[in-house]
């Protein structure tokens, strides 16, 4: 099979990539524009396998979409290409309307062209499995239950907003022109090869070098955690088992507060790297510092992840526990690559406050 990876250089996309060209047999094309989420050296471990290749392009550049569609004959695309971080779509939302909405429009003519030109047995075969997040279903807060498949969408923030909006063009492309399209939803991602300015890699970089670690709040909002490695194995199960028309939710049944999170690092870092001054040893938790919350910041997320254990027999193979030692390992062994990327980015430093700023 010929998969055309979109945003195969992020976080999740470099995983799905890795195990699709470790695990399959596979050929692979990555599409991504490389902005600043976007790394290459996140996909150094299979960059020079003979079925793996990466094509810098913009999922807004329809001319390029549909050449490459032409020339490399796709049998599936997994749409991953996203902006991603509810702290940059409070600040600058229009790059989140851009890629998010009108990328996937793009992708979705593309695919719908491409398709309709193939010869039977291939059309038949075609899958467009588009990759959306838990943030489209809103807030928990106060209820208890879960995300399932049919809970009504209700996103807070732009980057939440611009999320469910390419859900309904996936499926309305799938209800009025026949495109043979699967949605899946995910709860939180944490892992290897993270970008420094989500929670968990920013508390393990910023311990590692002593500056505060940033808390919203009082930490107590909500998330189920999953580890990345596990999604990529259920993002390639549903493309090769899933029914098309049909929204798979994957979660890790881990729910855990922000600061239990933050206090978890602390504690696995102070057992396995000491911070020791002047023959002293202080503990990591020192450096916790709450400070002011995001502006609508969803309280709980939870997803029910039935479904694809039931249909399809998924379930993931890592427990929050075994998940966060080994991120906190991986990235112990590996400073080189978030250094890289941390001299560049500075990604301490606080944005999405939403101060009244005018935003051109």
């Amino acid at each position: 099979m010929k998969i055309i990876v979109t945003g195969g250089a992020g976080f999740i996309g470099s995983a799905l990539c890795r195990f699709i060209i470790e695990q399959t047999e596979n050929q692979l094309l990555v599409i991504d524009k490389f902005t600043y989420a976007g790394n290459l050296d996140s996909l150094a471990p299979v960059a020079n396998h003979s079925r793996f290749s990466v094509k810098v392009i913009d999922i807004c550049d329809a001319e390029a979409i549909k050449s490459t569609f032409s020339t490399f004959q796709p049998d599936a695309i997994m749409h991953l290409a996203a902006e991603s971080h509810v702290d940059r779509s409070i600040d600058g939302p229009h790059a989140f309307i851009e890629t998010n909405i009108v990328g996937t429009y793009v992708l979705l003519e593309a695919s719908r062209n491409y398709w309709y030109s193939l010869p039977e047995n291939k059309k038949k075969a075609f899958r467009f499995h588009h990759v959306s997040t838990d943030e489209v279903y809103g807030d928990l807060q106060g209820i208890d239950s879960l995300f399932t498949e049919s809970t009504p969408y209700a996103p807070s923030s732009p980057y939440a907003a611009t999320k469910a909006s390419s859900d309904h063009l996936v499926r309305a492309w799938s209800r009025t022109f026949g495109l043979p399209v699967i949605i899946t939803n995910c709860s939180n991602n944490y892992g290897p090869y993270q970008f420094p300015e989500k929670l968990i890699p920013l508390t393990i970089i910023n311990a590692l070098e002593n500056r505060i670690i940033p808390v919203y709040g009082k930490g107590e909002q909500i998330r189920d955690w999953l580890y990345v490695e596990d999604h990529a194995r259920a993002l390639y199960k549903v493309l090769t088992d899933g029914r098309t028309g049909e929204t798979y939710n994957i979660g890790g049944h881990n729910e855990r507060k922000n600061i239990e999170v933050v206090r978890t690092i602390c504690h696995i870092l102070d057992e396995i790297f000491p911070n020791e001054k002047g023959g002293m040893t202080f503990s990591y938790k020192e450096l916790i510092t709450f400070v002011t919350d995001r502006p609508g910041h969803d309280y709980r997320y939870a997803i029910d992840a039935y479904k694809i254990k039931n249909q399809l027999g998924w379930i993931p193979l890592e427990t929050f526990e075994s998940g966060i030692r080994k991120t906190v390992q991986w990235y112990l062994n590996n400073e080189l690559w978030w250094k890289k990327i941390h001299s560049v980015h500075h990604c301490d430093q606080r944005i999405g406050l939403c101060e009244n700023k005018v935003i051109p």
